[in-house]
């Protein structure tokens, strides 16, 4: 069986990275990401420096260009890594937005340290189609593809192929029947499986069922000229939103005609234009409704916010007007980004709505939020003690996650179902719903949930 040593992703839900060994002196790294939360705060200080060997180490393979999955690249770099890193055509295009992004966040925003990563990172970078085999290294027999996952745009699942084992690591999986992007589809075949937990434990709503919540939290920041203020990541998510919200005011007759769509977060706003740019990678859904002349991530209501100064005007003016209006802002777990801004004005308003439609990992100002809001608590935004009188609404089909259903049909689907499986990136009960579920579906597994 293949050997694999979990570097991040197994006490929780961020920090995605494994290393998977094709023989005792070569290996693949399958990403590299930023923990986050209350998994970060555990962290000491400097320690998001790499530390395992990587003198075995022959390249990355990137899933998708989620920060939990990518934000520590920078780091890995800096350790002296020079191998290939290989990504979909998509994610190549767009991780360099995210190592940017991380870096200025998280590091230096000394724009000269910045191009040298990004100048570094792309010498590296290998992007790839979907679906190609391609050898990982010069002298090895050890292959890999990308297959969709369908959980933000260029996300993929990994088949590795060693000799004659397959292994899979599913990365992050997206839910069916989400906007824009089709759904995975299972491989044939895995020997042994690395599957996410994110939602193990967890249905979502169906899709019908999700957009009307979001249409009844919306219609009731147009009756009582609220602001409902929605934490989202920057890609993914963030397009995803938009989608659903132009499908509302288009059925709507004009009766929405009021309602100020706003993003603000240049990230976003860039990644929605790549997303659009990308188009051949969405569902038929998503292409027809272009074919018919409708716009889904740029419709008439639709207002960007690009610089910090406008930022600080559009906090202050919903703060002082009765205007309604939707912010979509980063970051998603309310742990930095512009919609800090926003909470710490709005959120002690009874006309407010906050909506997670995303993941709150223990430890951040989310989950607080999500948690003690319905009980009329509190959280504290940049050491500030904030009342939440604010209506608190989560949405998880929006999570760009596969469910507990969805993670055990993938599992199912397989014709030859994996000897081992490992189940990582989730928090505890997450993992221990999933494993007896998935125990019931293959019985002769080793289906286990690895701590480092």
């Amino acid at each position: 069986m293949a050997k694999i040593i979990h570097h991040g992703a197994v006490s929780g839900v961020t920090g995605s990275c494994h290393q998977l060994f094709i023989d005792d002196e070569h290996s693949v790294l399958i990403d590299c990401g930023m923990f986050q939360g209350a998994e970060a705060s555990q962290l000491e200080q400097g320690s998001l420096a790499i530390d395992f060997p990587l003198n075995a180490v022959e390249a990355l393979v990137v899933t998708h260009c989620h920060i939990d999955h990518v934000g520590r690249i920078p780091y890995l770099l800096a350790a002296g890594f020079d191998k290939p890193i290989y990504a979909t055509e998509a994610t190549a295009q767009l991780l360099p937005l995210v190592i940017e992004d991380a870096i200025k966040v998280g590091i230096s925003r000394d724009q000269n340290l910045i191009n040298t990563v990004l100048g570094r990172l792309s010498t590296l970078l290998k992007p790839l189609p979907y679906d190609l085999w391609f050898n990982l290294t010069e002298s090895s027999v050890a292959k890999c593809r990308f297959r969709m996952a369908g959980h933000i745009l260029g996300s993929a699942y990994l088949e590795f192929e060693l000799g004659s084992e397959r292994v899979v690591f599913s990365g992050d999986l997206g839910a069916p029947y989400s906007p824009l992007l089709s759904a995975p589809k299972a491989p044939y075949k895995a020997d042994c499986l690395v599957i996410e937990s994110t939602y193990g434990d967890k249905e979502h709503e169906g899709r019908k069922a999700r957009r009307l919540e979001l249409k009844r939290v919306l219609a009731r920041c147009l009756s009582d000229a609220g602001t409902v203020l929605i934490p989202a990541f920057s890609i993914g998510r963030t397009q995803e939103l938009l989608y659903e919200i132009e499908e509302i005011i288009h059925r709507s007759s004009g009766d929405w005609a009021g309602l100020d769509v706003i993003v603000d977060s240049p990230l976003a706003a860039e990644f929605t234009e790549h997303y659009r740019s990308l188009r051949k990678l969405w569902d038929k859904e998503a292409r027809r409704k272009v074919q018919n002349g409708r716009h889904p991530l740029a419709f008439e209501q639709l207002i960007t916010i690009d610089n910090h100064g406008d930022h600080q005007r559009l906090v202050n003016h919903l703060k002082q007007t009765g205007r309604p209006a939707v912010v979509i802002a980063a970051s998603g777990m309310c742990a930095g980004g512009r919609i800090v801004n926003y909470l710490k004005a709005l959120l002690s308003d009874e006309k407010t709505d906050i909506l997670f439609v995303g993941y709150q990992a223990q430890g951040t100002p989310g989950r607080d939020i999500q948690v003690y809001g319905p009980r009329g608590g509190y959280v504290y935004l940049d050491d500030e003690k904030i009342d939440i009188r604010a209506g608190v609404h989560t949405i998880s089909g929006y999570s760009a996650h596969a469910d507990k259903k969805d993670l055990v049909n993938f599992v199912k689907r397989m014709r030859h179902k994996p000897s081992e499986i490992r189940i990582v990136h989730g928090d505890d009960e997450a993992k221990q719903a999933l494993r007896i579920k998935l125990n019931e579906i293959v019985p002769n597994a080793k289906v286990w949930i690895p701590n480092g």
